[in-house]
């Protein structure tokens, strides 16, 4: 028996069924039900009742799920007991957004608590992280989770939902976004970039005759070229206040707005390598609600 199974069974216990946990672990629904299937014959004792339609934790697996948190816990103190001996290298890929606005902070924790852990860097698109990490030529990634969720083949955790809003000329008036985009020329987001194609979507929709001969792939750049009235843009909003850089107005596009997933991604084989984790954590740390990097 492994004792990712029992993070599996918690997973299932947690979110209350195999399809949602499969998702938290990085698994399919498929192998979830094969990994409770070998913890039921280990025990030698069914762990859900499967007579009704939807299947049940029995006592005993919650007896087994609170007996491995209290084990595993002591196992993770063991480990984290000498953290200051994470050490080697670790390359990690990002895309450009993150490394104007998180990636600074994640290194200074980085650097700060492992001193003696070398962090490599690399930037490309979404996309082609991913192609880099399932190659192995990176060991993670910081990028924007795949609007179908991701392989799950890799580990992901997602790090931050990231709402798009609407950036405006100092000058411009009203706040309806599709006034504006008829108003002014439409600057696109890269539309080769995964949120430059949620922001496409959002155009042609609320505005489908919206023009503009401008695509840039810098949130920054685009908030420069708005800021002196070359048009409007629908970008991920920024984790530090563009204004106080360049003079545009940031518009909410409501409670629908599109979002972007920002993830921390690594193989599955790394799920617990230590200096990927130690990055990781980093990560976490500075995207946290309270967190250095949060400016809102």
């Amino acid at each position: 028996m492994k004792l990712s199974f029992l993070a599996t069974l918690e997973a299932v216990l947690k979110r209350g069924s195999f399809v949602s946990a499969a998702h938290d672990v990085g698994l399919t629904a498929s192998a979830v039900s094969l990994q409770i299937k070998h913890l039921e014959e280990f025990f030698g004792q069914p762990l859900f009742d499967r007579s009704s339609r939807t299947a049940q934790p029995t006592a005993f697996a919650r007896e087994v799920v609170a007996t491995a948190q209290a084990a595993i816990g002591s196992i993770e103190r063991l480990r984290i007991k000498r953290a200051d001996v994470v050490a080697g290298r670790v390359t990690l890929g990002t895309i450009r957004s993150v490394q104007t606005t998180t990636l600074p902070h994640a290194l200074s924790q980085v650097k700060a608590r492992y001193p003696e852990l070398e962090v490599r860097l690399a930037q490309n698109d979404s996309h082609v992280l991913l192609q880099q990490l399932n190659a192995g030529a990176i060991d993670a990634a910081v990028l924007v989770r795949p609007a179908s969720g991701g392989s799950s083949r890799l580990a992901w955790n997602d790090l931050a939902s990231e709402p798009f809003v609407l950036l405006a000329p100092p000058a411009s008036t009203g706040s309806s976004p599709a006034q504006l985009l008829q108003a002014y020329d439409w600057i696109r987001f890269d539309t080769s970039l995964t949120g430059g194609r949620i922001a496409r979507s959002f155009v042609h929709k609320v505005a489908p005759r919206a023009h503009g001969t401008i695509e840039l792939g810098s949130i920054d750049a685009i908030a420069a070229m708005v800021s002196v009235g070359l048009g409007v843009s629908i970008v991920p909003r920024p984790r530090h206040p563009l204004g106080e850089v360049y003079p545009v107005r940031e518009i909410s596009l409501g409670r629908h707005a599109p979002r972007r997933v920002i993830a921390f991604v690594r193989r599955a084989a790394d799920r617990d390598n230590r200096r990927v984790q130690a990055v990781r954590q980093a990560f976490e740390a500075v995207y946290a609600p309270s967190g250095p990097a949060s400016s809102r």
